[in-house]
């Protein structure tokens, strides 16, 4: 692949993120902090690259292999002096607006969770308790908190892949949210994550609705493979997959699901296995899954595995609505009542959910292995929220061999990860994978996939 030259700026913040202190500027310039850099780099190269169709964040790499990006300490403030940048990031030789937003929300993000909270004695990530308040510091950091806030954001999830009916139904479901003045959250990216974004931002604008919210969540081992979409107005990077699904949650009020691939169905398991704990038996959380006529049978074929994996009353958790945006939102904001009055009583925070449950086992984060995943316990014989925890490990770990750049290597490395359990789980799991590839679910249109798993019955 050939070597793109880039563009050359010296970039200043505007909005937020314009002082460090010397100690912080020093954490990206010390030779010893190199994990650090490089995943500031990457993710800096990601929100340069905002708008990109591509879901190769290796390609991306190789193609600005040059892309350079340091922090210059000044004494009234800090800028960014840039090497080979992607150029779609300028217009006439200025930094889109919305990108240089995104690129100083990579810096605080970078920069906070490394130097605030990591190294912050009072937080022990190894207890639940901890990494919810680290995830609540991460939020309320990006100022993603707001204290005059109704129960009004719902999160968009589905796949980055999917075809140009599944997408403009996305648009129309969105389009109907913001008619009824209600904000998105997306993982931020292309497909699934941008449609109701795009739908949402002209609904407000019928609605003369001026502070409409299109909030994105990701996290370093993505964000590459999925850039920001430019509608995105409110970035946030969370340093793993499992913060990143518990800000979801957490932030979120209702939860639409679209069509997608392997990371759709591990957010699907996640949420579900969530609502599924004893504690969240009685809590109120709206969950849609939804899209055109032509993915009836794809949320059927969902809607099966889930009922011969995860029984009944995973089921009774969602309700499904096919072709029809106006009844998802409609669905969606009747819940929503249900909700702040479920708060109110119990004098929980509209901006954060405090009370609900999540198992540690959907916490700690899960680097997949070859021999992690070839240990997972997927086997009837436990409950089944912990069931649906290591089944969504199960599908993390394939979205890691797909897309994030660690799991590629392994793959490259030592070939596909082998998925071993109880022919009660495996099969069900079997199909729906090779339904997803079958339906070019698993990569961008045009891309041959390649499997980065065996399941070994």
């Amino acid at each position: 692949m050939m070597t793109k030259k880039g563009i050359d700026a010296r970039v200043t913040p505007k909005g937020s993120m314009d002082i460090l202190s010397r100690h912080e500027v020093s954490l990206l310039r010390n030779k010893k902090n190199r994990h650090l850099q490089e995943t500031f780099r990457r993710c800096a190269l990601a929100v340069l690259n905002s708008g990109s169709i591509s879901d190769d964040g290796e390609s991306l790499l190789k193609a600005y292999k040059n892309f350079a990006i340091q922090v210059i300490q000044q004494p009234r403030g800090i800028k960014l002096d840039i090497k080979s940048a992607p150029e779609n990031a300028f217009v006439d030789g200025d930094m889109i607006q919305g990108i240089n937003n995104h690129l100083f929300s990579v810096v605080r993000d970078i920069i906070y969770t490394e130097n605030v909270l990591i190294k912050n004695n009072n937080l022990n990530l190894k207890y639940s308790e901890h990494i919810t308040n680290f995830i609540f510091h991460l939020l309320r950091n990006a100022n993603l908190l707001k204290t005059n806030c109704e129960t009004d954001i719902v999160v968009c999830w589905g796949g980055h892949s999917i075809g140009r009916t599944e997408y403009d139904y996305t648009k129309e479901v969105g389009y109907q949210l913001g008619l009824r003045a209600l904000n998105i959250c997306t993982g931020c990216g292309p497909g699934a994550m941008k449609g109701p974004m795009k739908g949402a931002a002209v609904g407000h604008a019928k609605q003369r609705h001026a502070l409409g919210r299109y909030i994105g969540v990701t996290e370093p081992g993505i964000i590459a493979a999925e850039s920001p979409n430019p509608i995105v107005n409110e970035l946030t990077i969370l340093p793993d997959i499992e913060k990143r699904l518990e800000a979801f949650v957490r932030l979120g009020h209702a939860i639409i699901v679209f069509p997608g691939g392997v990371g759709t169905a591990e957010e699907i398991l996640y949420i579900l296995g969530v609502l599924l704990h004893p504690k969240n038996r009685d809590m109120p959380f709206p969950l849609v899954f939804s899209g055109p006529a032509s993915s009836k049978d794809y949320f059927e074929m969902i809607d099966a595995f889930i009922g011969k994996t995860l029984g009944k009353e995973a089921q009774s958790r969602y309700k499904i609505i096919i072709d029809d945006p106006v009844a998802v939102a409609k669905y969606v904001k009747t819940h929503l009542e249900e909700v702040k009055a479920y708060r109110r009583k119990r004098r929980d925070a509209f901006y954060y959910n405090w009370l609900l449950k999540i198992d540690p086992i959907f916490q700690q984060p899960f680097e997949p292995t070859h021999e992690l995943m070839a240990s997972l316990d997927l086997s009837k014989d436990q409950e089944p929220h912990c069931l649906a925890a290591n089944l969504r490990r199960a599908f993390s770990g394939i979205v890691a061999g797909n897309v994030k750049a660690k799991g590629v290597q392994q793959i490259k490395e030592k070939g596909p990860f082998e998925i071993k359990g109880d022919e009660h789980i495996l099969g069900p799991m079997d199909t729906l994978l090779r339904a997803f590839v079958e339906q070019g679910r698993m990569k961008l249109p045009g891309s041959q996939y390649e499997p980065c798993y065996t399941i070994v019955k």
